[in-house]
């Protein structure tokens, strides 16, 4: 992969190569650089912008936490109060005793008065003598069926945040709602405060974020944008927050990103909670960076306009040199060495024009030179074709040799020597086939045959010092083989594994088919090789180097079985001394092992 990007960098134009440098080494650092400082501005804008929000929500809970207070204060007093019990549950014989009552008791409106956090108080019994006002309030059955006024009655004392409608101005209230119970006359009621909803919106109307206090039901308590408030979060798109998320939160308003940071709260240990909501638009805290952004993206492309301008003419003034000296490259390269070169510049491609002059006169010398050395060597080489004729004449021919063995063997058989008559016959046969050998293939059966020939007539020799066997898959006779691969290694077992062994020993060839490879393994029961000795031949066997004199060895057949099958297929050599060798090689069979 390297040589092949190498290659496709040097085979493109030099201008080209310095745009890409410049590309390279400016271009794309200053976009990385670019893009990293845009992201860092804009993550830093967000960061300082989400640290802004939560402080935000941080003092509006402060502030929130502080005028809620108040009602809370009201309601354990009032809880507390035995006068409220006595007029809350008095059975009032006449109107007249009702008024005076309600005169007699006056702390609701005095409340009200001196407190500017709340804006009514509400005491809902259960007493048919009690006449409606703006505080004492009869529980009817429409009252009682309000789930708020339910879930009050079945706590024990807390206190409940809800966002109610108040049953006399008919307004919505944040309000207060705890049960009291009146334990001396054994009744209860339901007291509800109720919030100013202008003081509480008062305080979010100081946070420069767009701020929402939200009940347990989605309901829009107070807000700094009028037209949200009395609404619910499904009434302004928000119905992808949920009630127990925290936040901060991606979420999008009329199709544009905004971040939203939630955080719940239970005053006074309440039994529910509220939350309080702040959102930014992240399109209006990213604008000045996006500004800066811009403004440096200008700057930077200009200047790289600017450098690719000076680049294309620096480069247009190098490679017009280059193309002329390319022009009388190609006149020398036509044969006209009289061309000459002139280059104006001390630089590197004038000095490369005085060296290319240099080297058109060197050329000619050289020319001159080379003329009169083939002139020598062609009349040396008429000297060694002749003495190379005279060799050849005075070669044993083949057919001589074939025919004095042949009327050897028949004068052998003629006089009743009929193991020495089928000896020379299998040395001829043998002869033939390695003489015959050329650089195709030939069959398994074939080879075999060979290897028959040579272990008779070493049996011949040894007489009984030598034993063999021949073990071979009949599948495998047909297999296609190079010549001469399983003989050699045959006769290397004899030579160096059973010759010095006075009491002799065998000799054994297996070849079978197995797993897709034709797998051949020679062992002998000889001396063995030495470890040291063992070590030195596998490492012969994988040289460069020709150890070897002769043409038929080993090693020979380790790199033609290389360089027919791969590298992963040659010989491989086991040993112990004392108890023989083992030679194995296998080779794939593919669609060409079959004639």
């Amino acid at each position: 992969m390297y040589a092949r990007i190498i290659t496709s960098v040097n085979n493109l134009r030099l201008r080209t190569k310095l745009f890409l440098s410049f590309g390279c080494v400016t271009l794309i650092p200053v976009l990385i650089v670019g893009v990293f400082l845009t992201s860092e501005l804009r993550n830093m804008a967000m960061g300082n912008a989400l640290e802004q929000i939560t402080a935000n929500v941080d003092r509006v809970k402060k502030r929130t936490g502080e005028m809620l207070s108040v009602p809370l204060d009201i309601a354990y007093r009032l809880s507390n109060d035995s006068r409220l019990e006595e007029a809350a549950n008095h059975r009032y014989v006449s109107v007249y005793d009702v008024v005076q009552a309600y005169w007699n008791y006056p702390d609701f409106r005095e409340f009200v008065r001196l407190y500017s956090e709340i804006s009514s108080i509400r005491l809902y019994i259960d007493n048919p003598t009690v006449l409606d006002n703006w505080e004492f309030l009869q529980a009817d059955g429409k009252i009682t069926q309000e789930p708020w006024y339910q879930t009050a009655m079945v706590q024990k004392g807390l206190v409940c945040w809800n966002y109610i409608r108040d049953n006399r101005d008919g307004r919505y209230y944040l309000s207060l709602i705890r049960k009291v119970d009146f334990f001396k006359q054994r009744t209860s009621g339901v007291l509800v405060v109720n919030v100013n909803t202008d003081k509480l919106s008062a305080i979010l109307n100081q946070e420069s974020f767009e701020t929402l206090i939200v009940d347990e039901n989605d309901n829009i308590v107070a807000s700094n944008r009028t037209d949200t408030r009395g609404k619910t979060l499904d009434d302004i798109d928000f119905k992808a927050v949920s009630a127990d998320g925290q936040g901060p939160y991606d979420v999008k308003i009329e199709g544009k990103p905004f971040k939203m940071l939630i955080d719940h709260w239970q005053p006074g240990g309440s039994l529910n909670n509220l939350r309080i909501i702040s959102i930014f638009s992240v399109e209006s805290i990213v604008k000045e960076p996006n500004r800066i952004i811009l403004l440096a993206a200008m700057v930077i492309i200009s200047a790289l306009i600017m450098a690719i301008l000076l680049i294309y003419y620096f480069s247009r003034l190098l490679t017009g040199r280059m193309l002329h000296l390319s022009k009388h490259i190609s006149k020398v390269g036509s044969g006209n060495l009289e061309a000459t070169l002139v280059i104006d510049g001390k630089d590197e491609i004038g000095q490369l024009a005085r060296q290319f002059n240099h080297m058109v006169r060197s050329i000619g010398d050289l020319m001159s030179e080379v003329e009169e050395s083939n002139r020598q060597k062609n009349a040396i080489l008429l000297k060694q074709n002749e003495i190379k004729f005279k060799m050849m004449a005075s070669q044993i021919n083949p057919h001589f040799l074939f025919n004095a063995l042949e009327s050897i063997r028949m004068k052998a058989h003629v006089r009743g020597q009929a193991d020495i008559s089928r000896v020379v016959r299998l040395l001829g046969k043998m002869m033939r086939k390695n003489l015959g050998a050329g650089g195709g293939r030939i069959s398994l059966q074939s080879e075999l045959e060979t290897v028959n020939c040579y272990l008779v007539i070493q049996k011949f020799r040894y007489d009984d010092r030598l034993a063999y066997e021949l073990h071979v898959d009949p599948k495998a006779n047909l297999v296609q083989i190079p010549p001469l691969i399983i003989q050699p290694l045959v006769e290397n077992c004899v030579i160096h594994g059973l010759e010095n062994r006075i009491d002799g020993g065998m000799v054994r060839v297996d070849i079978r088919i197995e797993d897709g490879l034709l797998k051949v393994q020679v062992s002998d029961n000889g001396t063995g090789i030495p470890a040291g000795k063992l070590q030195e031949i596998r490492q012969r066997l994988e040289s460069k180097e020709d150890y070897e004199t002769n043409n038929i060895g080993m090693r020979n057949i380790h790199v033609r079985l290389q360089l027919t099958y791969g590298p992963e297929c040659g010989l491989t050599l086991a040993s112990q001394p004392g108890y023989g060798t083992q030679i194995s090689l296998a080779i794939p069979l593919r669609s060409d092992s079959y004639v």
